[in-house]
């Protein structure tokens, strides 16, 4: 029995150990554990790439940083002629004050600022009481010497017929025609005296010298009048030509050949901005001041119907000539570009990709451009604005959008 336990038990023990054996892995899965590893592998290295790559970009970037980004412009030919513009003021061509030639009491005035009057016009009467008498008796002085002088020419005379005769000496005679020549020195006298308070009386009536425009009035009915003998005489009116007007223009030293006489001259007025008035250059120093270095020039413009007023700020264009071979070789380029090193005036020029100092030479200041006739081709590529650090050599580039609209 117990032989037939244990045969029966050993079936089922195997049974048991079959069961506890592991199975082989089975072909899917090993399929499955291979595509893991191999996208594994695709994510480690596509990781990999991408951060070389950022890598590499960062130093394109890192490097370009670098590097300046810079503005340029390319040189504008240079003109044969330049405009300059200079301020200047109008001023009348004839601009006087008017006095009073005689003393008295303002009695009447005829013309008040702005009242256009012509030459010989009545301006004002002055009342002279003083010298009316005064000539009132110096014509009462006169008629006296005349009739001393009649009688003194009758004594002569006779004194003269008696001489031929003998009935009175020769020292008689001589005595007599000398009182005659006395008489007539005295009428003489007496006359100019007249004629000196005659023309003092026609100082009472103040005439226009010129045509033109009151521009002041300084006086008024029963004000004294002093013509000025020991003080300074009081100016009644103001007076000016306004029909041509004279613009006085300090011209510099190195723009002095736009003066030239006879040239004519655009000027412009705030006042009437689009409209242009023709002057003519007529005169000037020929002198420079050494104070401001400037040639002082004289332009006259016609005025007609007085639209310029006098003291108006205008502009005056004037055209500098520039000889030919000047003008051929230079361009002009804007004030901003240029460099002041101690070896001299520089501007940066890109070239190959890196910045050169070039040195050039100025020719005409425009304010805002400059010209520079030597030093520049108008193919340049001239850096705008550069550093104050900027040297020879140091790598630069040229900025998208700068300022010539060059990429």
């Amino acid at each position: 029995m117990n032989t037939v336990e244990a045969n029966s038990t050993e079936p089922q023990n195997s049974a048991q150990k079959a069961a506890a054996a592991p199975k082989p892995p089975s072909r899917a899965l090993a399929l499955g554990l291979t595509a893991a590893a191999m996208v594994l592998g695709v994510v480690i290295y596509a990781g990999i790439r991408e951060r070389a790559h950022a890598e590499t970009r960062l130093g394109k970037v890192t490097e370009l940083a670098a590097v300046a980004a810079v503005s340029v412009v390319h040189p504008n030919a240079g003109a044969a002629a330049q405009e300059i513009v200079l301020p200047g003021t109008t001023e009348p061509f004839n601009d006087t004050p008017i006095y009073a030639r005689t003393n008295g009491y303002l009695k009447h005035w005829y013309v008040d600022i702005g009242t256009h009057v012509q030459v010989g016009q009545l301006l004002a009467e002055v009342d002279t009481p003083e010298v009316d008498q005064q000539l009132d008796q110096a014509r009462a002085d006169l008629k006296s010497a005349n009739a001393n002088e009649h009688l003194a020419e009758i004594t002569a005379d006779r004194w003269q017929n008696l001489l031929k005769t003998n009935s009175v000496s020769k020292q008689a005679t001589d005595q007599a025609v000398s009182d005659l020549s006395a008489k007539q020195a005295a009428v003489d006298s007496m006359s100019a005296n007249v004629h000196r308070l005659e023309q003092l009386q026609s100082f009472e009536k103040i005439y226009a010298p010129f045509p033109g425009v009151i521009t002041a009035r300084n006086t008024d009915i029963g004000a004294l009048i002093d013509a000025g003998a020991s003080t300074t005489p009081r100016e009644l009116f103001h007076m000016a030509a306004v029909n041509k007007m004279r613009v006085f223009v300090a011209v510099p030293e190195v723009d002095s050949r736009a003066a030239l006489n006879g040239a004519k001259a655009k000027l412009t007025l705030d006042e009437f901005p689009d409209e242009t008035f023709l002057g003519t250059i007529v005169r000037n120093s020929d002198s420079i001041d050494p104070g401001s270095r400037t040639l002082n020039v004289e332009v006259d413009v016609d005025n007609p119907g007085d639209r310029i007023k006098t003291g108006a700020y205008v502009f005056v264009h004037l055209t500098v000539p520039s000889t030919a071979h000047v003008a051929s070789q230079s361009v002009v380029v804007p004030a901003n570009t240029l460099l002041f090193r101690s070896e001299g005036l520089r501007v940066g020029v890109v070239r190959n990709q890196h910045a050169e100092l070039v040195p050039i030479r100025i020719g005409r200041d425009y304010g805002s451009t400059v010209e520079v006739i030597a030093g520049l081709e108008p193919t340049d590529q001239v850096i705008v604005n550069p550093s104050d650090s900027l040297t020879s050599g140091t790598p630069v580039r040229v900025a998208a959008g700068n300022a010539d609209g060059s990429k």
